[in-house]
């Protein structure tokens, strides 16, 4: 007898006059949902076939007659000139020079000489306002300094919606309407923008979940003149400034904001940058107001019945689901694009709502679909990096956006979406709801931002190419599917309330005088004692990368010490180095079957005499280990994600907590293979992460085990 197929948990989009298509690509991805998406409408009839009905909603474009007729009231930012060098004692400064004039239009109505900055670069100084003026697109500084270079930071107007610009420009929209993003922060504007809402949700009586798309501010986006990218930042704040903020800062903070806080020598405040204290408070003060307002949009949509979605994505800035004002918005659910396992877990691990949906890729645009394109392959490398952190934490929900009939034109994607509706809701289910094993003690990622960006770096499109080189990603995404419990902990934490009780190894990675890696936090004394004693008790410290560097009182590493290493930076070229031979065997070799690959690396790292070194990677140490009283320090020049590398972490995880004997428990041999336990349900999958059949021997309880052969990509499942 034929098994009912499965059905539930997944969301496709439709479009007008794709009726009869979409309702049999319900039926074949047993799909509950619809949505439409930007620049489609849903069909009525459609509307009857599934549980759930989406409608996007753009709270601040959403009524472009209002944006056209109240520009005065439109989103700002907050953008630097390019340096311009001064050959004389006077330079005019082009302010639009390298920017897409169709996104942005310079702010005439307030004053420059109060809003704007002149900074010489070369010696970090504000230029007087007398010294400098405005003309026509232009800023001309008088008495300049010859061969200094010179930046303007000036307020713009945001003239095109970032997201429906890229749409317009990726689809070809033509002369489609440019749609401009208005500002809730104006009060005649926000009483418009909740009136509006409340007339769509009277009207839209069958949409039974309000997707805001999202809430008031865009991630930073900026293109340049040749309409393509200049300055992407999913984290960027810069988008969200006004006078109008600006002084309600002042207010609420009792100190005066200056541009230099919000384009920072033109870095714009990048996840990478330490964040400094004015930036943190800028931040915290943002999600104050958005989560506040945003829980009154939600209000209304509650009031009529309605479920209430956020698109982690787009205009989702101030709404930060691991920050303190999160919860007041009262959410029933999160969407997000998947486009990794640490995608998903961000996704997955945020509390405070109902329920959880990862829209996967590809996203169904012709940029993908196209002939010669691939959209399969891109499917199954989405999915198979996804269902790792799916096995650790699953999303609730899974669905896809864009335009269905395009998808529909690829048979072979049809399928294979299938295959992953299916396989999702059986995993799902087998879940049951519970948590999977995890190693007997947590991993804390230590950075200067800790749980308010968990499983978050930089995302949007350019991540992958990222991760081939920078440690911590390789990280994030390793931890996003490995059997450990993971928490991210800042240096303030650890300042504040020292290291969190049941943390049994501390990550810290990235290069130096980045956030990941900390800077100058590494100068703190509190910091360092606080490390070194715990770890001196039984903790262990993995550092990959530059961790603790800051170059201070003779030391590279300021956990030199505790790691074994330090970097040689030509200070300490006339002290002999004898400890650089590499031990046969190790513990966190034992999988190794291939070149270890440290991406970028490290050079010049070289190992205190006490230190074990595991591997050397030509000249340099590649891997050391380092007793430090009862615990342990591990230090790895590199990491980028891999499967190897994957298992090489979670070895270095064990090892640094003294916790060897437990790794044979819910294990693989394999490490192309990873192993999933779920006691309250009594499961255990095996799942391979590889597009080739794999041979394993799987680790239950009491180093009893199953030798077992598993499919290309394949899942076993196991019911003790």
């Amino acid at each position: 007898m034929k098994k009912a197929k499965s059905t539930g948990r997944v969301t496709i989009p439709t479009q007008i006059g794709f009726d009869t298509e979409t309702i049999e690509l319900i039926a074949r991805w047993g799909a509950d949902a619809i949505r439409d998406c930007d620049g489609t409408k849903l069909p009525e009839t459609i509307k009857k076939e599934v549980e759930k009905v989406y409608t996007t909603y753009f709270l601040t474009r959403g009524d472009q007659e209002w944006a056209y007729g109240n520009q005065e009231d439109l989103q700002q930012f907050y953008l630097m000139s390019e340096y311009t060098l001064a050959e004389d004692s006077t330079v005019e400064i082009e302010l639009l020079e390298g920017y897409f004039d169709q996104q942005i239009r310079i702010d005439e109505r307030h004053d420059p000489s109060e809003w704007w900055e002149v900074i010489d670069r070369t010696t970090q100084t504000r230029i007087d306002k007398e010294d400098w003026k405005y003309e026509s697109g232009k800023v001309i500084v008088q008495n300049s300094v010859p061969w200094h270079e010179y930046t303007v930071s000036f307020l713009a107007y945001a003239i095109w919606d970032p997201t429906q610009m890229y749409n317009h420009i990726t689809n070809n929209w033509g002369d489609k309407l440019h749609e401009m993003p208005y500002d809730a922060r104006k009060p005649q504007t926000r009483a418009h923008m909740l009136k509006i809402l409340k007339e769509w949700l009277d009207e839209n009586e069958d949409c039974t979940v309000v997707r805001f798309t999202t809430f008031f501010y865009h991630f930073t986006l900026v293109f340049n003149e040749l309409a393509k990218e200049k300055f992407v930042d999913w984290f960027g704040y810069s988008a969200s400034i006004s006078p109008m903020a600006m002084e309600a800062f002042e207010a609420a903070r009792g100190y005066k904001l200056i541009p230099e806080d919000i384009v920072n020598k033109g870095y714009y405040n990048s996840p990478f940058c330490v964040p400094t204290k004015a930036y943190l408070d800028f931040l915290d003060f943002q999600q104050q107001f958005v989560c506040e307002l945003a829980a009154k949009c939600v209000e209304m949509a509650h009031e009529r019945g309605k479920e209430a979605m956020m698109f982690l994505g787009d205009n989702w800035i101030g709404t930060e689901p691991y920050g303190k004002h999160f919860e007041k918005i009262q959410l029933d659910a999160v969407v997000g694009s998947v486009g990794s396992g640490s995608t998903l877990r961000m996704i997955s691990d945020i509390p405070h709502v109902k329920y959880t949906e990862g829209r996967f890729l590809p996203y169904f645009f012709p940029d993908t679909f196209h002939e010669g394109g691939n959209p399969v392959g891109e499917a199954r490398e989405n999915w198979l990096c996804a269902r790792r952190a799916i096995m650790r934490k699953p999303v609730d929900r899974i669905g896809y956006g864009g335009y269905l009939s395009l998808a529909a034109q690829f048979p072979d994607f049809v399928e294979y979406v299938e295959k992953v509706c299916d396989e999702f809701r059986l995993i799902y289910d087998n879940i049951g709801g519970t948590k999977p094993y995890a190693a007997p003690f947590k991993v804390a990622v230590l950075n200067c931002w800790g749980k308010l960006r968990s499983w978050q770096t930089h995302m949007v499109a350019h991540a992958l190419w990222y991760k081939q080189i920078y440690s911590y990603l390789g990280i994030i995404e390793a931890l996003s599917g490995m059997a450990v419990e993971v928490e991210f902990i800042s240096f303030d934490q650890i300042r504040e309330e020292g290291i969190p009780e049941g943390v049994g190894v501390i990550i810290n990675a990235g290069d130096v005088g980045t956030a990941w890696s900390g800077g100058e936090n590494w100068s703190d004394e509190k910091v360092l004692t606080t490390i070194r004693k715990w770890v001196h008790n039984g903790g262990g410290f993995i550092g990959i990368g530059e961790p603790s560097a800051y170059e201070k009182g003779g030391r590279y590493f300021q956990l030199a010490d505790l790691l074994g290493v330090d970097k040689e930076i030509g200070f300490t070229l006339s002290t002999r180095k004898y400890n650089q031979t590499a031990v046969e065997k190790h513990f966190l070799l034992e999988d190794v079957t291939e070149p270890l690959d440290f991406g970028e690396g490290m050079k010049n790292i070289y190992a205190k005499p006490k230190a074990t070194v595991v591997h050397i990677d030509k000249e340099d140490v590649g891997i050391a280990v380092n007793q430090y009283g009862k615990g342990r320090g591990v230090y790895i020049a590199g990491l980028p994600y891999s499967i190897q590398n994957t298992r090489l972490l979670l070895r270095a995880c064990y090892f640094a907590a003294t916790q060897e004997e437990q790794y044979n428990r819910w294990n693989t041999t394999n490490p192309y293979t990873e192993c999933a336990y779920y006691p309250e349900t009594h499961k255990v999958a095996v799942i391979n992460n590889s597009y080739e059949k794999q041979h394993t021997k799987v680790y239950f309880e009491d180093a009893h085990y199953e030798e077992i052969t598993l499919d290309p990509m394949g899942i076993k499942w196991f019911e003790l």
